[in-house]
């Protein structure tokens, strides 16, 4: 760019500042609005407008348990995905000589 920044005042340096940042606020916006107008299209063109694609709720995997992968043979009540800490039952069977696959339901 050929501005020579050196021969400006404080003044006028603040003045083009000021008009940068709003040239750029300014393509922002119109970048903004040309990415919208190409997704309306893109979901037009699979027979969805935008709001519907935007408004679909997604589905929480948050609370769902995990399917048990051992029993405890002495208590099949207890089992254990296999997820976070290992139950006190699990590290008895192994201090006990049983291998994890014993376990496994």
């Amino acid at each position: 760019m050929g501005i020579d920044l050196t021969g400006m005042s404080r003044k006028d340096l603040v003045a083009l500042r000021s008009k940068l940042d709003a040239a750029i606020k300014e393509a922002e916006n119109k970048e903004r609005q040309e990415a919208l107008k190409a997704a309306e299209r893109a979901a037009a063109e699979f027979g969805f407008s935008l709001s519907e694609l935007a408004s679909e709720p997604r589905k929480s995997t948050k609370g769902t348990k995990a399917t048990a992968k051992y029993r405890n043979p002495a208590d099949p009540e207890q089992t254990w995905s296999g997820r976070g800490r290992k139950p006190q039952w699990i590290h008895d069977a192994l201090h006990a000589g049983a291998d994890i696959s014993d376990l496994e339901i």
